[in-house]
């Protein structure tokens, strides 16, 4: 079947070259694009990264495999490359999950035994487990809480939640359940179980939304095992779930990100930075979120390096670890470059699959928007490109824009990022291999572009942060994501 693939991607690519030649373009990017159209290695490394290394959460062994690999392939490659340490300052791994549902007595007695995954940073039990009455919570609004009342206080409450179809219900999912912890929480609830939202009985992993604050067991259940226990609780039997979470949550320890670079010819004290994590939930192999943007990020590197390109500015690829608890990796980053953050011309991020790139959020900076149609017009025949200028968090762009460094983040059609996102779907052949090869070549007009353009656009002061915030949902994202608290507190982001 990969075979197949690869023969279909070829001759499509036939059909893009002739749009692309209609495109105005320098010679480098005409060139790099033309070398990414190839056979290169860049579908052999995703396989790799997903199949052989597999699920990446950091702190994991699989996770410190996944730095070694991306050390080799750029050392391979010719691209200088070298390990950056950044502390994370909690580890959560799920070590195993399981849960039973019982209840009634004689004929109408139940049992079952439905999956679960626990949510990052959850709590973990003892080997015997939690057992506490299972509740039904509704949708987790405000209504099902005051309909709980006290039969919420140290019950499991479980969320019905809708089937989740694209990105919009993603970011949906992650808002609602800000607000249900916060409700459950004051109910005083021994923990929360969501309704799995995907289907085919799907296992998936978003973190709780206080992060390493939590204090309770927070879970995922299959859709169809939580469906039969809100049946069963609204035909009137009373049902205890008990919870087994073996975690290993321990304290703070060293991760690493991995960092090529391609030094400037004539400006190579200031910088482009191309970014994508290298970490992944467990549950799957990682391809869509984000080992296909690692790939991708990889062979843009490998294929400047083997044409001889050389950009003026210095073009950095940066693949993150950390994102998937917090972006501490690209906020370490941050911290430890702070000295080179002014010289910083553009820090783009990767994040949302092998869907079509159809343009960039540009973070709420209109002249950053405006100069987007001439970076990209090498790849014109590759659009149409819309710039959506707003800012958006939840990806390693972040802590560049609490910086006030120019960032961007690559929109992506969705594909079928949603239903797998962090799940164990998530695996090699979800990605359009055709897609991702189109997707290089932006990144490359998108990285060129910037390194080699006469000039750069200031780095904003705090107080434009500020401004940034006060004029879009900047603030109410952060909070969201449980990024707020260090923003507020002047240890995350510029301080003037």
């Amino acid at each position: 079947m990969r075979l197949a693939l690869v023969t279909a991607l070829l001759l499509s690519l036939g059909t893009q070259r002739s749009a692309l030649a209609q495109a105005p373009t320098s010679p480098d990017v005409s060139r790099l694009v033309a070398g990414l159209e190839g056979d290169t290695p860049m579908l052999r490394d995703l396989e790799q990264l997903t199949d052989v290394i597999g699920g990446r959460a950091t702190g994991s062994p699989a996770n410190l495999r996944a730095v070694e690999w991306a050390m080799a392939r750029f050392q391979e490659a010719g691209v200088s490359a070298k390990r950056e340490p950044f502390r994370m300052p909690t580890r959560w791994l799920e070590r195993a999950a399981s849960a039973t549902v019982q209840g009634g007595s004689g004929a109408g007695a139940v049992r079952f035994t439905p999956r679960v995954a626990a949510m990052p940073f959850s709590k973990g039990t003892s080997a015997a487990g939690v057992s506490a009455p299972l509740v039904d919570a509704g949708i987790g609004d405000s209504a099902a809480f005051a309909r709980l009342g006290a039969a919420a206080r140290d019950a499991f409450v479980l969320v019905e939640q809708g089937e989740l179809k694209d990105v919009d219900g993603l970011f949906k999912e992650y808002a609602d359940a800000a607000a249900i912890e916060q409700r459950a929480y004051a109910a005083g609830v021994k923990g929360v179980v969501y309704m799995g939202s995907r289907p085919n009985d799907l296992l998936y992993r978003h973190n709780v939304a206080i992060g390493d604050k939590n204090t309770r067991p927070m879970l995922v259940m299959e859709r169809d095992g939580a469906a039969r226990a809100l049946r069963l609780i609204r035909a009137g039997t009373p049902l205890t779930l008990t919870a087994v979470l073996d975690l290993d949550d321990g304290g703070a320890y060293d991760s690493y990100n991995v960092i090529g670079e391609i030094r400037g010819s004539t400006k190579p004290d200031e910088i482009v930075l191309l970014g994508a994590h290298l970490d992944s939930w467990d549950l799957g192999g990682g391809a869509l979120d984000n080992g296909a943007n690692v790939a991708m990020l990889i062979d843009v590197a490998r294929q400047m390096t083997r044409l001889g390109i050389h950009p003026q500015r210095t073009i950095r690829f940066a693949l993150w670890n950390g994102e998937e608890q917090g972006m501490v990796g690209s906020m370490g980053y941050a911290a430890s470059h702070a000295a080179e953050l002014d010289r910083h011309a553009m820090a783009a991020a990767f994040d949302i699959g092998c869907g079509k790139i159809n343009g960039f959020f540009t973070g709420g900076r209109p002249e950053l928007a405006a100069r987007m149609p001439a970076v990209l017009s090498p790849v014109a025949g590759l659009g149409p490109f819309t710039q959506i200028d707003a800012p958006i968090v939840g990806t390693d762009n972040f802590d560049f824009m609490l910086h006030g460094v120019a960032n961007l983040v690559a929109n992506q059609e969705p594909a079928s990022y949603g239903p797998n996102y962090h799940a164990r779907s998530d695996e090699y052949d979800r990605c359009d291999p055709q897609q991702l090869r189109l997707n290089a070549a932006v990144s490359a007009a998108v990285a060129l572009g910037f390194a080699n353009a006469p000039d750069r656009l200031p780095r904003q002061t705090r107080a434009d942060v500020e401004a940034l915030m006060a004029r879009t949902d900047l603030a109410e994202q952060m909070k969201t994501f449980d990024v707020w608290d260090g923003w507020a507190a002047g240890t995350r982001g510029r301080r003037q």
